[in-house]
């Protein structure tokens, strides 16, 4: 399996694979709450089998070219990971996504990581939109698409039902002329 480094800290970006799924537990164990803030994924990833499940549903997208999942990592350690929740070659489409465990928030782990699957997405995949979706409060997560030049195109009012709320959604992309504008060639 390949790793590939995201600074001089020791942190690095590796693929999740099914045979991960224990550790791909307990470190939603770790960050459930803390994750779960803005995003259903603590409520998807329950017990062992529902770990591997989300990751089997993520090698299946890898396989099938619709989507990818990979792990941050500090120090040998999960401790988020970014993903491309959707990819559709044909309309050259894709959204993008995050979590953290609270340990690791605050180190630029996330924006770090996610320009490293925006770019493959743009480079090698020929993706020219990629959207951001993020809960209208959630604060680091807007941070981020900012600093990964995204804009923001607009907001769903009220789209979400989360845990008995509803939530706004602020969508934010980046068009491949803008991104390859602003990043140098990896």
């Amino acid at each position: 399996m390949y790793a590939i480094p995201l600074g001089d800290d020791g942190a690095e970006l590796r693929p999740l694979e099914p045979w991960q799924a224990e550790e791909f537990l307990a470190h939603m164990d770790r960050g459930r709450e803390f994750i779960g803030q803005f995003i259903g994924l603590p409520d998807v990833v329950t017990d062992l089998e529902s770990s591997r499940a989300y990751l089997r549903s993520y090698a299946e997208k890898a396989a099938t070219d619709t989507g990818r999942i990979h792990g941050i990592r500090s120090d040998g350690s999960l401790v988020g990971g970014v993903l491309l929740r959707t990819m559709d070659v044909e309309q050259s489409t894709a959204e993008a996504g995050c979590w953290l465990e609270p340990s690791a928030a605050g180190r630029g782990l996330v924006t770090r990581a996610a320009r490293v699957l925006i770019d493959w997405a743009v480079r090698e995949r020929g993706i020219h939109r990629v959207e951001w979706r993020v809960s209208a409060g959630n604060a680091p997560s807007i941070a981020v698409a900012r600093r990964l030049g995204m804009r923001r195109d607009g907001v769903l009012r009220e789209n979400y039902l989360y845990r008995g709320e509803r939530h706004d959604t602020e969508i934010w992309s980046v068009l491949a002329p803008e991104w390859q504008a602003g990043r140098p060639t990896s």
